[in-house]
């Protein structure tokens, strides 16, 4: 059988590597956004900088700078909650905010999102089959991935976050319409996971079906983080060339 291929969907290669911007001020943000130019052009904020200030703020200035944004507060409330969260959040113009599924997030998130996509996270790429060996979780790690998924699309999801391990599987079982977002990059001969457990290279996560790698430490903490984040857009142009 024919393996997945590399994301066939219109996407500018240089918008498919989101930098993480896991820092703990704005001002730290900007000067990262600095710091990187036209290397990135795809920022994922998350909880930590998004509780540092005036989020609506940093976002604006962002959308100046012409960059794109993904929203990574994986919301999960009861579904008014959401809806008014994600409500919130299309004001201020982002491209991609994740909701965790169940309890009707999903629909929610999505009867609300304007031109927001909306991508649900599966399972966090920090976990492995350890962490689900527990009652409750009767299925495997890869079960409960698709599973939810499924579940997720069904709901009106425009997509996944999800780890490039899962990545093929999914595209076999649901299908190539979808968004699929993959956390817990590193780059090939990285000698560190950090405290990601599921992880694949920049090269595997694309030609697994992901359409969006989210990468940084590897990039943060290189000697020369723009050259980082340069070298792994030329991988990205290699594979969509």
């Amino acid at each position: 059988m024919e393996g997945p291929r590399p994301s066939q969907k219109p996407i500018p290669a240089r918008e498919r590597l989101i930098f993480a911007l896991d820092v703990a001020s704005h001002d730290e943000a900007l000067a990262w956004v600095e710091r990187l130019g036209d290397a990135v052009h795809f920022y994922k904020v998350g909880l930590e900088l998004a509780l540092a200030g005036d989020l609506r703020a940093l976002l604006s200035e962002l959308a100046r700078r012409r960059k794109r944004v993904f929203a990574d507060l994986k919301l999960f409330d009861i579904p008014e909650t959401v809806a008014g969260a994600v409500r919130q959040l299309a004001k201020s113009g982002v491209d991609f905010a994740t909701v965790h599924s169940g309890g009707g997030t999903v629909e929610a998130a999505c009867r609300e999102k304007g031109g927001v996509a909306i991508l649900a996270v599966t399972v966090l790429t920090s976990f492995d089959a350890g962490d689900l060996d527990e009652p409750g979780h009767p299925r495997s790690l890869e079960e409960l991935v698709l599973a939810r998924a499924r579940r997720a699309l069904a709901q009106g999801a425009d997509g996944l976050v999800a780890s490039g391990l899962e990545a093929a599987a999914l595209r076999r079982a649901l299908g190539s319409e979808f968004l699929i977002v993959s956390p817990g990059i590193r780059p090939a001969g990285a000698r560190s996971a950090d405290d990601q457990k599921r992880v694949v290279d920049v090269a595997e996560a694309f030609r697994n079906g992901a359409d969006h790698i989210v990468v940084g430490r590897p990039i943060r903490h290189a000697a020369d983080p723009r050259a980082a984040a340069a070298g792994i857009q030329a991988t990205i142009a290699s594979l969509f060339a």
